[in-house]
C-alpha cells in the first residue's frame, strides 16, 4: 500500500473543506449587505467539486481506465475539480421605507443568504475537516507501525 496516496487524498478533502470554511464565512459577512445604487447587490457563493474521470464519462470512462490498466488510471485521478461558483439567487427584500437605500415601494434589497444554511454548511464542512485529520494521522500511525515492524523483523 502506498501511504503518501492516502495522505494526498486527506490533503485534498481538506483543501475542499477549508474552502467550503471559506465561502460560508463570506457568505455570512456578506449577510446584511445591501443592493447598493448601481443595482447589484452580493451574490452568494456555493462551492462545487467534482471528480476529474480520465477518457469522458460513463461506459467511455471506464472503457479508456481498462485499456490503460490499473497503474495508468491510478496515476489518471488526480484532484478533483473544485470551483467556487455565485447561486444567482434574487435579493431578499425587507421593507424598510426610512432607508436611504429603499425603493419608491419601501423595500431595502438584501443579499439573498440563509444565515441558518450557512452555519449547517459551516459547520459540516469543519466536522469533515477533522474527519480528513483523523483519516490522516491513522494513515500516519499505520505507516509508523509498519515501519516499527519491519525494523524487528
Amino acid at each position: 500500500m502506498d501511504y503518501t496516496q492516502s495522505f494526498a487524498i486527506s490533503a485534498i478533502g481538506m483543501n475542499i473543506e477549508r474552502t467550503r470554511v471559506d465561502v460560508a464565512a463570506l457568505n455570512l459577512a456578506n449577510a446584511n449587505t445591501v443592493q447598493g445604487v448601481g443595482g447589484t447587490s452580493y451574490q452568494p457563493l456555493r462551492v462545487i467539486a467534482e471528480a476529474r474521470s480520465p477518457g469522458g464519462e460513463g461506459a467511455a470512462a471506464f472503457g479508456a481506465l481498462v485499456s490503460q490498466g490499473l497503474d495508468a488510471a491510478d496515476a489518471a485521478q488526480g484532484s478533483p475539480l473544485v470551483r467556487v461558483v455565485p447561486t444567482n439567487a434574487p435579493p431578499r427584500l425587507v421593507y424598510e421605507p426610512g432607508h436611504p437605500l429603499a425603493n419608491e415601494s419601501g423595500y431595502v434589497a438584501y443579499a439573498a443568504v440563509d444565515t441558518a444554511t450557512e452555519m449547517v454548511s459551516m459547520m459540516s464542512a469543519t466536522r469533515a475537516y477533522e474527519a480528513n485529520v483523523s483519516a490522516m494521522n491513522t494513515a500516519r500511525t499505520l505507516a509508523l507501525r509498519a515501519l516499527d515492524i519491519g525494523s524487528n523483523a
